[in-house]
């Protein structure tokens, strides 16, 4: 999206004043990961905005072709790389792989960014953390068109980006997937931002992309035999209620409509209209759009069903280009043991 480079700057600096006027504070003992593949756009905004925060900061790239492992470097983050396969495999490569000692991980996307208060959060809450804590929710901020979009049920939405060391990993879902820990889950009141600098083309693109896969895992949900998929595990609130509704509600509406019940519930129910311009564009293209292409690529992968011999999963592979477990996503998900 077209940003506010003054905007963007401001963070940054605020990062890197933060750290100048803390004279020895010590970064927390927290390891952060961050995957990437061509993010040279994102990449040193991203790892501005966590400048003292973490003792290890680590790129895991994919064999990008833009530049993305050299600028990471040049900003102080050790990098790796390792073939993509999935999101899932690939960030649980990392937790496996790359002999993580610290107390505790962060997951963080390369267009992501740590807003201010976050470190000073971190840094009161991570020490005295009590024994049974396996991980926290931080609160997720999302701009579009440079905008902080706070209606429309988008702020806050908490989700778990860090966890105990050896207690948390990555659900093994195509979509949505979430950090899933042993042991209990708590708050911290901090924030961190999604804001993407790609263009309109970018963003719809990539949720066309997203569109099958979500298409894929509803019709999975649609069996009976995968309704274990949808129970509470021990990650974020909003992600258990997210999927709770989704597989028990969501996914039982009708075609089309479900999608125009979901836009209006955003943009008038959750007042999504208060965030002007960005708001509006942003709740009819990820609110109403997207979730129509979603079924219509349902209802396209229903007529296959009926005139091929072919599995769901060969199907999507074969004609969509996406890798997909041959049974489909798990019953239920991955829960992290302790190392």
């Amino acid at each position: 999206m077209t940003v506010s480079e003054s905007r963007i700057h401001a963070v940054c600096q605020s990062k890197r004043s933060n750290r100048e006027t803390a004279g020895d504070v010590a970064p927390c003992d927290l390891t952060v990961l961050i995957l990437t593949y061509n993010e040279k756009l994102h990449i040193e905004r991203c790892l501005a905005s966590i400048v003292g925060l973490a003792s290890r900061v680590v790129v895991v790239d994919s064999f990008s072709t833009d530049g993305t492992r050299e600028l990471a470097a040049s900003s102080g983050a050790e990098v790796v790389t390792h073939s993509w396969t999935n999101h899932t495999a690939q960030f649980n490569w990392a937790l496996d792989n790359l002999g993580i000692d610290t107390a505790w991980t962060m997951r963080l996307d390369a267009d992501e960014l740590a807003m201010p208060d976050l470190a000073a959060s971190l840094r009161r809450v991570l020490p005295k953390s009590d024994s049974s804590v396996a991980g926290y929710t931080l609160n997720l901020r999302r701009y579009f068109f440079g905008k902080w979009l706070r209606h429309g049920a988008l702020y806050p939405i908490r989700l778990l980006r860090v966890w105990r060391t050896g207690r948390g990993r990555c659900e093994n879902r195509l979509m949505d997937e979430h950090v899933v820990v042993e042991g209990a889950v708590e708050h911290i009141d901090a924030d961190f931002a999604d804001w993407t600098l790609h263009d309109i083309t970018r963003w719809t693109a990539k949720h066309n992309d997203y569109a099958t896969k979500e298409a894929y895992e509803l019709l999975t949900l649609e069996a009976p035999t995968n309704r274990t998929f949808i129970e509470p595990v021990n990650q974020s609130w909003h992600a258990r209620v997210k999927r709770r509704i989704k597989g028990t509600v969501y996914v039982r509406l009708p075609l089309g409509l479900r999608a125009i019940a979901y836009f209006i519930y955003r943009y008038f129910v959750r007042l999504g209209f208060l965030d002007g311009w960005p708001g509006f564009v942003f709740h009819f293209l990820q609110g109403l759009w997207y979730r129509f292409l979603v079924d219509v690529k349902v209802y396209e992968l229903k007529q296959k069903l009926r005139t091929d011999r072919r599995s769901l999963a060969e199907i999507v592979h074969a004609d969509y280009g996406i890798q997909v477990e041959p049974n489909g996503p798990p019953a239920g998900p991955i829960v992290g043991a302790p190392r």
